[in-house]
């Protein structure tokens, strides 16, 4: 069986994080592994508070797991330090780790940082050029770039600024561009548009969800802008289905209760 490797904070809602991630990866008949970055305190209404594990922490996971397991894919979502990317980076080329997937989380739904001051640098230097996909939102690429995000045109424009930092591919979601129909830029060698028709609501998880996707079916051995195509599809049949446990944002289907 595939396997892959999450690297996130957790989320005890279940709607995000790695307990998203991990809910993906089975939807897809992937194994999935975890090494986790930070404990969140949070509900449906946002988070309250976040510990992040030392470095000496995340490294002592991630050598014991990978000393043993060889996942097919790897992903991150929340990392929060510059020293917690630096050990993330280590492990990729120390264990030959491919198929990396970066969900540069950097604050969470309702505008909390998940990420250290100064470390945006440490994601641009060390690990997007380690990146086979780069999965960031319109905010997350403005931040990255240093592009004010309007318009498609500025979406390819920020495609190619990534890119040239070293991501393989990139994937810039434009889920908060106003319209009915919500478009996400493809950029390998040359781009591609992909639209759907736009869900109203306020959602939990919907990067991590649509990022693990992605990472699940890379290890399956889908190129990726098919593991991309397939990932939209099950974010938009995801979201069409999410639910309201508590009192703040929906959480996507849970693709277990789908399968059984």
């Amino acid at each position: 069986m595939p396997i892959s490797l999450t690297v996130a904070g957790s989320d005890p809602t279940g709607g995000a994080g790695l307990q998203a991630d991990l809910r993906v990866f089975w939807y897809f008949g992937v194994h999935g592994i975890s090494a986790i970055t930070s404990i969140t305190c949070q509900n449906t209404k946002g988070v309250e508070d976040l510990y992040p594990v030392s470095a000496e922490e995340l490294e002592r996971q991630l050598s014991v797991l990978l000393d043993d397991i060889q996942p097919q894919s790897l992903k991150t979502g929340m990392i929060y330090s510059r020293e917690n990317m630096e050990v993330i980076e280590g492990c990729i080329k120390r264990y030959g780790l491919r198929n990396f997937v970066i969900d540069p989380v950097t604050v969470s739904s309702t505008g909390v940082s998940l990420l250290e001051d100064r470390s945006l640098d440490i994601l641009r230097e060390r690990l997007i050029p380690l990146a086979k996909v780069i999965t960031p939102n319109l905010y997350e690429a403005s931040l990255l770039t240093g592009i004010n995000i309007e318009t498609i045109e500025d979406m390819k424009e920020a495609a190619k600024r990534l890119k040239g930092m070293g991501a393989e591919t990139v994937v810039i979601t434009g889920g908060h561009l106003e319209g009915n129909m919500s478009a996400d830029i493809f950029y390998e060698e040359d781009f591609t548009i992909l639209q759907a028709r736009r869900i109203s609501g306020e959602f939990h998880g919907t990067g991590c969800t649509f990022s693990a996707a992605i990472a699940a079916n890379l290890a399956l051995g889908k190129s990726p802008l098919e593991s991309v195509r397939i990932a939209k599809d099950f974010l938009n049949f995801a979201l069409a289905k999410a639910f309201y446990p508590g009192k703040g944002m929906g959480i996507l289907m849970n693709p277990m209760s789908e399968r059984l």
